[in-house]
């Protein structure tokens, strides 16, 4: 696979926003017309070329590109926004919407990730060795879409409203995570290894969410059923089944109602 190599080289005084990041955008193009593809720094459009030093080769199709970005992007927005294949690897930490309306490929975060990561994701796979701020897969602030396939993998702790209105796709927490999981969810899979506040399933319709660790305070429109068995992520293990929120409208499928699933490993 072709590989193109960006390494920061000027401090930006606003947040850059890099929607051109991406191996759809890079596919086909010579290093100078990479260098020559906008970015905004605030409201002032400038150029790839202005902030990064710009090696490799793409290659003709996304499919075929690999993007390495080697240095901090802790101030740079957009990372791969509705990239559809090829890989992008971020070998440090990345500001917000990182995978923002992906579709396909993979991005690898080598450190943290600020807010919106895979924000109505719709496929592919992100995974960031670090930590997670907040909004993981949820929807665009004001929309009801959110993450709708995919997988997005966060190997730390993640903040507040994970998966907000998910339709579809997985998200899996491997340590802690704050409030409001799957807020509004009509779908999806979200798993936390970890502990978790409280908030978990809030006017969620479908879905399913698993906490391994523990709910430290449980919604009242969550109803327990029953322990049953399950591997989630390579473990086997018994969970307290928990339906809900019975707050919410929920539909049927063949006579029988459908409910958002609540699985809390047993101690």
């Amino acid at each position: 696979m072709a590989l193109v190599t960006l390494k920061p080289n000027t401090t930006p005084e606003l947040y850059l926003e890099c929607y051109n990041i991406s191996p759809d955008t890079f596919a086909g193009k010579t290093l100078m017309e990479i260098a020559d593809l906008d970015l905004h720094e605030g409201k002032i459009k400038a150029k790839l070329g202005d902030f990064f030093e710009i090696t490799g080769s793409p290659g003709k199709t996304a499919e075929e590109t690999n993007i390495r970005i080697i240095g901090d992007c802790s101030r740079m927005k957009y990372i791969g926004n509705k990239m559809t294949a090829g890989t992008i690897t971020v070998e440090g930490d990345a500001d917000m919407y990182v995978g923002g309306w992906m579709k396909g490929g993979k991005i690898h975060v080598i450190g943290n990730v600020d807010s919106f990561c895979g924000i109505a994701m719709e496929g592919g796979e992100i995974v960031v060795d670090g930590d997670a701020q907040n909004h993981v897969g949820s929807a665009y602030r004001g929309d009801w879409r959110g993450m709708r396939g995919g997988t997005i993998r966060i190997r730390g702790n993640a903040g507040n409203d994970i998966g907000t209105f998910m339709l579809g796709g997985t998200i899996i927490i491997e340590k802690d995570a704050f409030i409001h999981v799957s807020t509004h969810a009509e779908g999806g899979t979200v798993i936390i290894k970890g502990d978790v506040q409280g908030r978990v399933g809030g006017q969620m319709v479908k879905g399913d969410i698993y906490v391994l660790g523990k709910v430290q305070y449980m919604l009242p429109g969550f109803k327990k059923t029953a322990s049953v068995e399950k591997e989630i992520d390579g473990l086997n293990a018994t969970f307290t089944h928990y339906i809900g929120d019975l707050g919410e409208r929920h539909p049927k499928s063949k006579g029988q109602q459908i409910y958002g699933n609540l699985y809390v490993l047993e101690s």
